[in-house]
């Protein structure tokens, strides 16, 4: 990619909120990371989540219920395997978030920095929510990466968007207590009715705003999708002392 068309990416993700980078990672790559993931999770490797942990829509009532130890991540990527620590340190990465923040930049262990997993049957979907709602930092000014190692659809629990969400001031009446944006809200419908969930195929990595709305649905296929994860901010904008988003330390790159 030339500088000319990075800052256009750039500026697409200011614009809309997120940026889809097609085929930004190599087939064998991606192949090669799943492979290392299907053994991880074949072990449930800790540090892990488990889809009973959240109980979101469709997830088993407890890790006793059928389905109960399926995993939804595998927690601390960076720390799994050199190969996941070497795709979020990756040179285009770093070139991407110092244009875009205008600073080195920072990659965030405590939040993201995971193997995401959606299995069938027991993957539940995961509402319209903004990631910044449960992190701390000095500024609502966060980039988060997801490699689809696989294809992504809509059958198989893809993401979906709301365009310039990020720029959207929303009163928390708007939020249910667990800050979800309440879908049942005709306000909040309108804003809904809007979103899109782009296809991905493997090696392509989305690039999204911590503003952003997003959701994902169920996986109905008969395959487990794998997508790796991160989340980077300037260096500047430091993690709110105290808080879980200072809770490891991050990862000057």
């Amino acid at each position: 990619m030339s500088v000319q068309s990075k800052k256009e990416q750039v500026q697409s993700l200011r614009e809309h909120g997120f940026y889809i980078a097609r085929g930004l990672v190599a087939p064998e790559r991606c192949d090669e990371l799943k492979r290392i993931a299907l053994q991880q999770l074949q072990e449930a490797a800790q540090p892990v989540e488990f889809e009973a942990d959240l109980r979101y829509p469709g997830a088993p009532e407890s890790k006793h219920a059928p389905g109960g130890h399926t995993v939804r991540r595998l927690l601390d990527a960076y720390a799994r395997d050199p190969r996941f620590a070497a795709w979020a340190t990756a040179p285009e990465i770093r070139g991407w978030m110092e244009l875009y923040f205008g600073e080195e930049p920072r990659l965030s262990r405590a939040h993201h920095n995971c193997m995401m997993t959606k299995h069938p049957a027991y993957g539940s979907l995961t509402g319209w929510h903004r990631d910044s709602r449960y992190w701390s930092f000095e500024r609502d000014d966060l980039v988060s990466t997801w490699l689809a190692l696989g294809p992504e659809t809509v059958d198989n629990g893809a993401l979906w968007f709301v365009p310039q969400s990020h720029n959207a001031s929303f009163t928390s009446e708007r939020f249910d207590d667990a800050k979800f944006f309440c879908s049942d809200l005709p306000e909040n419908q309108a804003l809904i009715q809007t979103a899109f969930s782009p296809e991905l195929q493997k090696g392509d990595v989305v690039f999204f705003h911590c503003n952003t709305l997003h959701s994902a649905g169920k996986n109905v296929t008969d395959g487990v999708k794998f997508s790796l994860v991160y989340t980077y901010h300037g260096a500047s904008n430091v993690p709110l002392p105290g808080t879980r988003s200072a809770g490891k330390p991050e990862v000057a790159f």
